[in-house]
Formats: structure tokens, C-alpha cells, sequence
């Protein structure tokens, strides 16, 4: 059975050359192009059409997907771990059987180890790629910043064990990279931009105190002194009710410069006093 790291490989982004263009086996024969969707609901598309799979040969799919080349017993453990290890693997050959019915050769095996065709796009390796270049100091595009960043979690109404800890990587990473995004963002003068993904992050995870860091960050970066407060208050308010702690001192220092409102207006040049209207 494959274990951590060969997840992580399986996921690591792989070095293309061309687009996503349909393309050519050896011999001249037109390759279709096939794309595997796991973020939110499942999809498998064909050239650009969506094409139905079983509920087991989905899961195949998906686990080849996420954890790349695997062992046969390892694939029908994972998949079945409640049956016996003979009709486990009964199971995997008709799945491999229906999905290879509906795309040919989209599941190859040597040996006793299967895997999906190379030539499969799978939309996590995208993301992986995406999140690893903002995460290692690459240059946010403001004009799409949210390239790459998937709006939901991986396969988020399946309930296999299997999928926990892809699911909370994945997520981890997604949550991550939206708060370096907004880094860079904000850094760069974007700060609609910036506070916007700011805000994704806390609305996936209002409880993340990294997210509601980031987005102080940019309210203070903007000169929104009040709307930096305010957030502040809604972290305070959601940790007291949810968690029954306050927010750590990292997070309280990024106001603790800022000058208190009333010290702000003492602060201001005396002005006229405004005319009265008429009555």
C-alpha cells in the first residue's frame, strides 16, 4: 500500500509540454482529452462533456487520482476494507472494467500495479502547482489572483475514510495560499483584491486565526482603522462564543500601535463649526 509520501508525489505538479489541447498517440491516432474534477462533486469530462460513472468506479478514479500509481491489493483494500481481500479485488477489475467501458484506457496497469493514462488532467495537480508557486514567493497576477484557488474542498459529500487526510491537506494548502495571496496583494496596492481573498479564507474557516490576521492586515495596510476594529471585535466575539478563549497576542498586537480613537481626535486640527441649516 502506498503510504504519505507516495500521496504526495502522486500530486506534485508534472512538467507539460503544450496546453490542453487534444493530442496525438504514437502511430498518429487523436488522443481525447480527458479532465478529472475532484473539487466539490465529482466530474469526469470527455473533450469538454461531462460522462457519468458508477458510484465505485468514481471512487477508483479518484484514488487513482489522488495517490497516482497503487498496487492492486492496496487499491481494493482502501476501496472495499470490509470485504475479503478475493472479492475485493473481484470488485476492482469490474471497476476498472466499467470505467475503461466508458473511457478506454483511462485506467492502465503493469503488472500489479494501476494507475490513470498520463495524459489525464486532474484538476488537484493544477491547484498543487498554483498553491506551490504563491507559497514559494511566486508574483500574485492581480487580474487572476483567484486562478488556481478551488472555491470548495476535495469531494466534500463522499465520507470515505480514505479521503480524510488528502481532504485536510488539500484544505490546509487552499487556506494557505489564499492568505499569501492576500499578502501579496496588499503588499502590491491591491487591497479590494486583497481583502477580498482576505475574506475567502476566513469564510471557509471562521475559526482560523491566521485568516482573521490577514484580514486585519489589510484594513490596517488601507488606513481603515475603524474596519480593523470592527474585525478585530468579530474575532474576539466568535473565539469567546465558540472556543471560550481570546484571540493570542499575535493577533491583539496588530492594533495594540494603533492609537485610540479618542487620542486620534483630540489629535485633529480644531475646524469651523458647521453652519446651521435654515429651518
Amino acid at each position: 500500500m502506498t503510504g504519505t509520501h507516495g500521496r504526495i508525489d502522486a500530486l506534485q505538479p508534472r512538467s507539460t509540454s503544450g496546453g490542453a489541447s487534444t493530442r496525438r498517440r504514437p502511430g498518429g491516432r487523436v488522443r481525447q482529452r480527458v479532465a478529472v474534477i475532484l473539487t466539490g462533486e465529482f466530474r469526469l469530462t470527455v473533450e469538454g462533456r461531462e460522462t457519468e460513472l458508477p458510484g465505485g468506479a468514481q471512487r477508483l478514479v479518484a484514488l487513482l487520482a489522488l495517490r497516482g500509481r497503487t498496487a492492486r491489493s492496496a487499491l481494493a483494500g482502501t476501496l472495499w476494507p470490509e470485504t475479503d481481500e478475493q472479492r475485493a479485488l473481484a470488485r476492482l477489475r469490474t471497476a476498472i472494467w466499467r470505467v475503461n467501458q466508458v473511457v478506454p484506457q483511462l485506467v492502465e496497469s503493469l503488472g500489479e500495479q494501476v494507475y490513470l493514462t498520463a495524459h489525464a488532467e486532474i484538476d488537484i495537480r493544477e491547484q498543487v502547482e498554483h498553491s506551490m508557486g504563491v507559497l514559494g514567493g511566486g508574483t500574485v497576477d492581480a487580474a487572476t489572483w483567484a486562478a488556481g484557488v478551488p472555491a470548495q474542498d476535495l469531494l466534500p459529500d463522499w465520507h470515505d475514510e480514505w479521503l480524510i487526510d488528502d481532504r485536510e491537506r488539500l484544505r490546509q494548502l487552499r487556506l494557505h495560499t489564499l492568505e499569501g495571496i492576500a499578502e501579496q496583494l496588499c503588499t502590491q496596492g491591491h487591497f479590494g483584491l486583497a481583502i477580498d481573498a482576505a475574506l475567502t479564507a476566513l469564510r471557509a474557516d471562521v475559526l482560523r486565526e491566521s485568516a482573521h490576521r490577514a484580514v486585519l492586515r489589510v484594513h490596517l495596510a488601507e488606513g481603515n482603522l475603524a474596519e480593523a476594529r470592527r474585525a478585530y471585535q468579530v474575532c474576539v466575539e466568535t473565539f469567546e462564543r465558540e472556543l471560550g478563549v481570546q484571540p493570542t497576542p499575535a493577533t491583539s498586537a496588530l492594533l495594540a500601535a494603533c492609537p485610540p480613537a479618542t487620542a486620534r481626535l483630540r489629535s485633529l486640527p480644531a475646524t469651523a463649526a458647521p453652519p446651521t441649516r435654515p429651518r
